[in-house]
């Protein structure tokens, strides 16, 4: 006897992380270390690149593009991520008031 899996899912939505309101502040200052990190790495990858004669080949060409994806990427949904979180933050704080 074969069974076989017959469920399809048609789509994904995620709402949001199910944060505490007494751990907000520290999830924000988390998510914005990473962002931080990753920014100032990428940006120093792409400038010790530039300022290195010997780093002028193919490979490293790629890489600081690809570096400089990722700072692209990460500017513009993380941002966008942390104001919503301060913004829902300061309306359920409100509302419990």
């Amino acid at each position: 006897m074969r069974r076989e899996n017959w469920s399809s899912v048609s789509g994904f939505l995620l709402l949001g992380l199910p944060i505490r309101p007494e751990q907000r502040c520290v999830v924000f200052a988390l998510f914005l270390g990473v962002y931080l990190t990753t920014v100032l790495g990428n940006l120093l990858i792409i400038l010790l690149i530039r300022l290195d004669s010997r780093l002028h080949t193919p490979m490293y060409f790629f890489l600081s593009h690809l570096a400089f994806t990722d700072v692209s990427f990460s500017s513009v949904t993380v941002p966008k991520m942390l104001m919503d979180m301060q913004t829902r933050f300061l309306i359920t704080s409100m509302a419990y008031d």
